[in-house]
């Protein structure tokens, strides 16, 4: 099993052509300057965070999150030309709008064991396979190697019926310069490796899922007005000061994004032209495994001329 990799000069339509088939790729060198930033911007925050908890993190585990409020050099990583390319083509099929999901340091020191193999999909009630969700970007603060606990991640899992699991030899370790990113869908079986190295490994974590679902960290407490009006407009509306959709998002009955505006208030909106043609365009999605109500037997069935077949008794 072999993991996808690209350089950071590869078109953005031929990798995302690589995340839908194989569910993720390893993008090398696409940000070494400012992930270097963000890294030692967010030290302090790691050395005074504590390990744990549980066995999902890990006894010799650090995780760090609302990196917004704490690393300007982040805010360059979560707006990312080619990781928000990528969820334009992956996530915009499925909702007019995507939005961060979750921004955090997963930080592993020596000694840290295997974590366990998931789908980062598994917080919403969906069936894999299924229309993609969350895409998600591991960038590489530090080499990544599979001594000292580099991601691993099963290939073409997000295509897999929803109960099966990755064997030993479906999974590949995202071995990738400092500097590098992993970008894969949240119907990929992954899981950070074990690190038996004797240095740490970091790697800063940016998520973006569909925008009419709940956002994984509470973006909207994380990142007050105060803060909003301080960041850039893209930052801002991607951590949850637009419209996730036609009246989904609003606040006082208006677009959240009037919070951080110093114009004075206009008419009230609950959505836009803009969004209502987007949201016609989207192919509507089946809400899975619900079992149609059984049709007397005695009912005659017929079309109701709207495309809803109806059962008259």
């Amino acid at each position: 099993m072999e993991l996808g990799r690209v350089d950071a000069k590869t078109p953005i339509d031929a990798i995302a052509e690589i995340v839908a088939t194989d569910g993720c790729v390893v993008i090398e060198r696409l940000a070494s300057g400012p992930v270097a930033r963000a890294r030692d911007e967010l030290a302090a925050h790691i050395e005074a965070t504590p390990f744990g908890p549980g066995n999902f993190h890990g006894a010799f585990a650090k995780n760090v999150e609302g990196l917004v409020g704490k690393s300007g050099a982040a805010h360059g990583l979560i707006v990312h030309d080619t990781v928000l390319g990528l969820c334009d083509r992956l996530l915009l099929p499925n909702c007019v709008r995507y939005q961060a999901n979750y921004t955090g340091v997963m930080h592993l020191e020596p000694g840290a064991r295997a974590q366990e193999l998931h789908r980062d999909g598994d917080i919403y009630p969906f069936r894999h396979p299924c229309p993609t969700a969350i895409v998600a970007a591991m960038w590489a603060g530090t080499d990544f190697t599979a001594s000292n606990g580099a991601t691993v991640v099963a290939p073409g899992s997000h295509l897999w019926e929803h109960g099966r699991r990755a064997r030993a030899h479906e999974c590949v370790p995202a071995e990738m310069p400092q500097g590098s990113v992993l970008v894969y869908v949240g119907g990929a079986i992954h899981g950070g490796g074990a690190n038996a190295s004797d240095a740490p490994r970091t790697g800063i974590a940016v998520q973006y899922s569909l925008g009419w679902l709940r956002q994984e960290e509470n973006l909207h407490l994380a990142v007050p007005p105060a803060l909003a009006k301080t960041l850039p407009d893209r930052l801002a509306r991607l951590v949850g000061y637009e419209f996730g959709g036609p009246f989904v998002g609003f606040v006082h009955g208006d677009d959240p994004h009037r919070l951080i505006e110093d114009a004075p208030l206009g008419e009230r909106r609950h959505t836009t032209p803009d969004l209502n043609a987007a949201a016609g365009a989207l192919r509507r999605l089946r809400w899975g495994d619900i079992e149609p109500a059984p049709t007397p037997e005695d009912a005659e069935v017929r079309d109701d001329g709207r495309g809803v077949l109806a059962a008259v008794v």
